[in-house]
C-alpha cells in the first residue's frame, strides 16, 4: 500500500490538538479570575488542547458586586460574653461580636455565627472533569462547577487568590440557592455538579445543601478541597459525596505552617475518613521547585497512601506556575514531576499522573495488570477509552473508579 504522504504544513490530529492548545493552560489555572501565569520567553508556554466547548456556562441571573445572604451556620458554639467558637475547620477560631475567621466568610453577630457564602457563587462555569482533575470518574464527560469566596487557608501559591483569599462582598457574584444551582446543572445537561476552584469547606452549608439536592436528581458530587476540615462537618457532607480529589501540599509540617497557613495531620485524618466512608478519592500534590520536590519525602507521602488508603489511589503530580506569592520560582522542570512519578510507582501505587503537561506520556492511565493503554488523555480531551464494566478491556483488571 502506497503510503499516504501529509500535505506541507498539515498536522495529525494529536499535533493540531497540542498545537492549538498555547496559553489555554493558563486558562486552566485561572479559570475565570484572570490570575494567568507570567510569560517566561526562555521555556515553551504550557498547552493544553483547545475543546471548543469549553465555555462558561452564563447562569440564569446577573452577577452582582457584593451580593451576601448571611445564614446561621451550622457548625459553632456559643461562649460567653457573646463570643462563639466556629467547629468548622481545625482552626476553630474564635470571634466576638462582630469579628470574623480569617477566612473571611464567617461572621459573630450578636453571640451567633453567620455565614456570608451561602447561595452566592462568584463561580458558575461547565468544565471536563478531567480539570478538576479528576482521571478516573466519568471520562470526558463535563460538570458544573461553583464556588463563592473565602478560603480558610493562606497557601502562598495560591491560584484563584483573587476569588479565595477575600470577602464575599469584594467579589461579583451570582444570586443562586441550591434548587437553582441544580436546576441549572440538569438544564445544562451535565453529569455531574463540581465543588472546586476556591475552597468548598468554608461554603460547608451551602454545599451540603447543594449536594442533596443534586444526589436526588441524579447527578454526581464531586469535590475539590484541601480537606481542612473537622470530622463531624465531613461526615455529615461525606453522605452525598461520590468523587474527592484532595490536594495533599506536601508531606511535610513545616512547608504546611510555613507555605500553606495550616497543619498537615487534620488533612490526612480527612482522607483517612473519606477512606472509611466509601467515596473515591484522587490526590493532588502541586510538586514546587525548592520547597516541595524532595523525592525521600514525595516517597514517604506516597508509601503513607498506598498503605494508609490504597495502591489504586490516583496520583496527580501537578506542575507549579509561578503565581501570587511565589511569583519568583520557576515552572516546574518536567523531569522532576518524572521523578516525582517514578517515585510514586515505585512506592506501589498503581495509578501515578503527570498534570498540566498535555501529551506527556504521565496524562494516559495503563492497565496495572497488562500494561495496556485504557484510556488516552491529550489535556482535557479523551482519545480513546478502553473499559468495560469498570475492567480493562484486554485483561479483566478491575480498574478503581466511577466510570458510569
Amino acid at each position: 500500500m502506497t503510503e499516504k504522504k501529509k500535505a506541507p504544513g498539515s498536522l495529525s490530529r494529536r499535533e493540531f490538538l497540542k498545537a492549538g492548545a498555547a496559553g489555554a493552560c493558563a486558562f486552566c489555572l485561572a479559570g475565570a479570575f484572570g490570575c494567568a501565569p507570567p510569560e517566561q520567553p526562555d521555556e515553551p508556554a504550557p498547552t493544553e488542547p483547545v475543546d471548543p466547548n469549553n465555555e462558561t456556562v452564563p447562569p440564569p441571573v446577573t452577577a452582582e458586586k457584593g451580593f451576601v445572604s448571611p445564614v446561621l451556620a451550622g457548625w459553632f458554639s456559643e461562649l460567653e460574653e457573646s463570643r462563639v467558637r466556629c467547629e468548622l475547620c481545625p482552626r476553630q477560631c474564635q470571634m466576638a461580636e462582630g469579628e470574623r475567621g480569617p477566612c473571611r466568610v464567617r461572621k459573630n453577630r450578636e453571640g451567633k455565627l453567620y455565614t456570608l457564602a451561602y447561595g452566592n457563587p462568584a463561580l458558575v462555569q461547565e468544565d471536563p472533569v478531567e480539570r478538576k482533575p479528576f482521571f478516573h470518574v466519568l471520562p470526558g464527560s463535563r460538570a458544573l462547577s461553583i464556588s463563592t469566596a473565602g478560603c480558610n487557608l493562606d497557601c502562598k501559591f495560591c491560584e484563584v487568590w483573587d476569588m479565595a483569599l477575600v470577602a464575599p462582598e469584594e467579589v461579583y457574584a451570582y444570586d443562586m440557592p441550591p434548587e437553582k444551582v441544580v436546576a441549572h446543572a440538569r438544564d445544562s445537561g451535565v453529569r455531574a455538579i463540581s465543588y472546586a476552584f476556591g475552597e468548598p469547606v468554608i461554603f460547608h452549608e451551602y454545599m451540603t445543601e447543594v449536594a442533596a439536592l443534586a444526589k436526588e436528581a441524579g447527578l454526581l458530587n464531586l469535590l475539590h478541597t484541601a480537606g481542612y476540615i473537622r470530622p463531624e462537618p465531613l461526615r455529615e457532607l461525606s453522605g452525598h459525596l461520590d468523587a474527592v480529589n484532595v490536594d495533599l501540599k506536601s508531606f511535610d509540617e513545616e512547608f504546611y505552617r510555613e507555605v500553606v497557613g495550616g497543619e498537615l495531620g487534620p488533612v490526612l485524618e480527612t482522607l483517612q475518613r473519606l477512606g472509611e466512608a466509601g467515596v473515591h478519592i484522587e490526590v493532588t500534590n502541586i510538586v514546587i521547585p525548592t520547597l516541595n520536590d524532595d523525592m525521600e519525602t514525595i516517597g514517604e507521602m506516597c508509601r503513607w497512601i498506598a498503605g494508609e488508603l490504597g495502591a489504586g489511589i490516583p496520583v496527580h503530580f501537578a506542575r507549579f506556575y509561578p503565581l501570587y506569592k511565589l511569583s519568583g520560582l520557576p515552572r516546574t522542570p518536567v523531569s522532576t514531576l518524572d521523578q516525582a512519578r517514578d517515585t510514586a510507582l515505585q512506592a506501589g501505587l498503581r495509578y501515578a499522573y503527570v498534570a498540566r503537561v498535555p501529551g506527556h506520556e504521565g496524562e494516559n492511565t495503563f492497565c496495572p495488570g497488562c500494561k495496556e493503554l485504557v484510556i488516552n488523555r491529550m489535556g482535557f480531551v479523551i482519545e480513546e477509552v478502553h473499559l468495560k464494566d469498570s475492567a480493562c478491556r484486554y485483561c479483566g483488571t478491575v480498574i478503581p473508579g466511577r466510570w458510569d
